[in-house]
C-alpha cells in the first residue's frame, strides 16, 4: 500500500515525491509512461556523447528565492545567460527579444539611449483601443513592421493560428527592449543543472520511500497499485476520459543532428521568425551546457498539430472548456491535478516547481500524516 501514487516524473511529479517522502516520510509511488524521468526536461549523451535535451532545449531561469533553493539542494550548477538570434529572409542574424542593437541594424540606424528607442517605438506604434490578442500586444507596442518582421510567420507556425487568434497572453512574453541587453531572460537566477537536467531528477527521487516505475501507463497500473492518495501531472482531460471533448495543445516534432565541426551557430538559440521555412529555431547544446567537444549537436524544432502535448493552446473557448473540467478536478476527492497539462496553463520550469511547493503546502495544511493515521490506513486496507 503506497500513500500516494504519482502519475508523471516531470518537475511537478518528482518535486511532490520528493517532498512526500523526505518530509512526511510517506511511501510514494512515481510512474511514467516515458521510459525515463525528467519530463520533457530529459537530457542524455547522444551517440556522440554530446549532452543534448531530446525534447528541445530547457534553459533554467528563475527569480524565486526559494525554487532555486530548492533545487539547489539536488544539483550544482553551471552559470549561463541565453542569448537568441533571429535569422531573417535575408540571412541577416538580429538579437531576439527586439533590442537597441535590432532596430539600428534592421533600419541602418545609430540609436543611442533608451529614450530615443522609445521614442522610435512609438513613431511606429499603431493605437489599439483594447488589447486582446497577441497581435494587438505587438502592433501597439512597436508597430506593424517589427510585428511582420518577428511575430506574425512565428506564432503562425508555433501555434497553427493567426496572432489575431491567439490570447494576448503569447506574445506578451516576449518583451521589447529599449537598451542593448540581449539576454533572452532578465531572471535574478539563470544557470543549467551542472551534470544536466536527468542526473538532478535522479537526486530528487533517489529515497527510500520512493519506487519508481518508468514505462508504465496509468491505466495499466491504477487497480492492480494500491494507493491512499493520487497526484495528476498528465492532461487533465485524460484523466476524466475527454468528458467534454479533447483541450486543444500544441505538439513538436525534433530532427537532431550531430555534426562533424565545433560549432553551429554563435548563440544557443537562433529562431526562424519567417514562413519561408517550416520550422521555428534551432538551437545547439554545447553553448547552454558548456562542453568541451570537437563536434556538436543541433535541434531543428517543428511544431505540430499531432503528438505528444507541449503546449495548451491560450484562446478564450479552450479556456471556457479547461474550467469544466476544473470543476470536475475540484469535486474529485483525494486527487490532487499539478502541472502544466494537469492545469492547462503554459508554465515555465521554476513555475511548475512553484505550483509543486505550494501543492505540497496545502497536503501539509489539509492531509494529516500517515503516522497520525496508521489505525485508520490498517483497517481500511484490511491489514
Amino acid at each position: 500500500m503506497f500513500d500516494w501514487l504519482i502519475v508523471g516524473a516531470g518537475f511537478a511529479g518528482a518535486t511532490l515525491a520528493e517532498r512526500l517522502a523526505s518530509v512526511r516520510g510517506e511511501r510514494v509511488a512515481i510512474i511514467d509512461r516515458r521510459e525515463h524521468v525528467g519530463g520533457n526536461a530529459f537530457d542524455e549523451r547522444d551517440a556522440a556523447g554530446i549532452l543534448m535535451h531530446r525534447y528541445g532545449p530547457h534553459i533554467f531561469h528563475t527569480n524565486s528565492d526559494q525554487v532555486f533553493a530548492h533545487l539547489s539542494r539536488f544539483t550544482r550548477w553551471r552559470a549561463y545567460e541565453h542569448r537568441v538570434l533571429a535569422r531573417l529572409a535575408d540571412g541577416r542574424l538580429v538579437p531576439m527579444p527586439i533590442n537597441r542593437t535590432t532596430v539600428n541594424r534592421l533600419h541602418d540606424l545609430s540609436l543611442t539611449t533608451e529614450g530615443e528607442v522609445e521614442a522610435f517605438f512609438a513613431s511606429r506604434a499603431e493605437h489599439v483601443p483594447e488589447i486582446r490578442s497577441s497581435e494587438d500586444v505587438v502592433v501597439s507596442r512597436v508597430g506593424r513592421e517589427l510585428y511582420e518582421t518577428f511575430f506574425r510567420g512565428y506564432t503562425r507556425k508555433q501555434w497553427g493560428l493567426d496572432p489575431s487568434e491567439l490570447d494576448k497572453s503569447v506574445t506578451a512574453r516576449v518583451p521589447t527592449r529599449n537598451s542593448n541587453d540581449d539576454r533572452y531572460f532578465t531572471d535574478t537566477h539563470q544557470f543549467m543543472p551542472l551534470h544536466g537536467y536527468t542526473a538532478m531528477f535522479g537526486r530528487m527521487l533517489d529515497h527510500p520511500n520512493i519506487t519508481v516505475l518508468t514505462g508504465t501507463d496509468y491505466r495499466a497500473v491504477r487497480d492492480s497499485l494500491p494507493h491512499r492518495r493520487l497526484i495528476w501531472t498528465g492532461p487533465v482531460d485524460e484523466f476524466f476520459g475527454h468528458r467534454h471533448g479533447r483541450l486543444p495543445y500544441r505538439s513538436l516534432r525534433f530532427r537532431h543532428e550531430t555534426l562533424d565541426r565545433e560549432w553551429f551557430q554563435p548563440v544557443g538559440t537562433v529562431n526562424y521568425p519567417g514562413e519561408e521555412v517550416p520550422f521555428t529555431r534551432i538551437s545547439e547544446y554545447k553553448h547552454l551546457t558548456g562542453q568541451v567537444h570537437p563536434q556538436t549537436t543541433i535541434t531543428t524544432e517543428y511544431p505540430a498539430a499531432e503528438g505528444d502535448p507541449y503546449y495548451p493552446v491560450p484562446r478564450p473557448e479552450n479556456a471556457a472548456l479547461y474550467k469544466r473540467y476544473e470543476a470536475l478536478a475540484d469535486a474529485v476527492p483525494d486527487v490532487w491535478f499539478v502541472g502544466r497539462l494537469a492545469t492547462y496553463r503554459y508554465y515555465n520550469m521554476d513555475q511548475v516547481v512553484a505550483q509543486a511547493l505550494a501543492t505540497f503546502r496545502r497536503i501539509e495544511a489539509e492531509v494529516p500524516p500517515r503516522a497520525a493515521n496508521d489505525g485508520r490506513f490498517l483497517a481500511a486496507a484490511g491489514e
